[in-house]
């Protein structure tokens, strides 16, 4: 997910803790992120997994349709036992599967759509899903949130990063992209020197991916141009 914008005027650029949170600490020491982030490290140690999804359509298409395909061919077998000709599409299927040999193009063609739709089904069993959030560190200390666990969406974070990037001095515009492992930050500066903008960005960036209380720290990846001349 990413975020960009270009610089406007804003009244004050800190978001404000909402009803029941806390303000994170600065880096500097003084209240804010580096506390918030101790209180929410999780004290049995374990490291925090992404979330499942729970994948309703295609477990509700895996399980209905074989379920109306055997239903449908079991009225059939019940059909030819009471006396009644076979339907036309199983008589055709039995023919096609006696008579076409293996090496037949249509042949190669369902076992290869078969095969992709079992993968398929496979990789949803085994992999969580939901990689749109990313997992926070679970809080200590607090009775009742053992079993708490938070998510931040990647869009979100983009957006809480590029308005801090925004806020550095000399910058014009910025565009931040945030995936499960790595922060990418693009922005132009209009004045100052480019080595001087990127490393104000390296620890506003740094300090505010800090504060997000994810998980996994994602490493931050910054570049700064100047402005194209128009």
């Amino acid at each position: 997910m990413s975020a960009n914008t270009s610089r406007q005027p804003v009244g004050g650029g800190d978001l404000s803790p909402g009803p029941g949170q806390t303000a994170a600490p600065a880096a500097d020491g003084t209240p804010g992120a580096a506390e918030g982030a101790t209180k929410a490290i999780d004290g049995s140690g374990r490291s925090a997994h992404r979330f499942w999804s729970s994948r309703r359509i295609p477990a509700a298409l895996a399980a209905l349709l074989p379920a109306a395909a055997v239903g449908l061919l079991l009225y059939d077998v019940v059909a030819v036992r009471a006396g009644r000709a076979a339907m036309g599409w199983r008589r055709r299927l039995a023919e096609e599967l006696a008579t076409r040999p293996l090496d037949d193009v249509w042949m190669i063609v369902g076992a290869a759509a078969a095969m992709v739709l079992g993968l398929w089904l496979f990789l949803l069993a085994v992999t969580p899903g939901l990689r749109r959030l990313l997992p926070m560190l679970r809080p200590t200390g607090i009775p009742g949130t053992e079993d708490v666990r938070a998510g931040l969406d990647r869009r979100a974070a983009a957006l809480v990063l590029r308005d801090r990037a925004m806020q550095v001095p000399g910058v014009q515009s910025a565009q931040v992209a945030v995936g499960r492992r790595k922060v990418k930050a693009r922005a132009r500066a209009h004045f100052r020197g480019l080595e001087e903008v990127r490393a104000d960005l390296d620890a506003e960036l740094g300090e505010a991916v800090a504060s997000l209380g994810l998980a996994r720290q994602p490493t931050l990846a910054v570049r700064v141009r100047r402005p194209k001349k128009g």
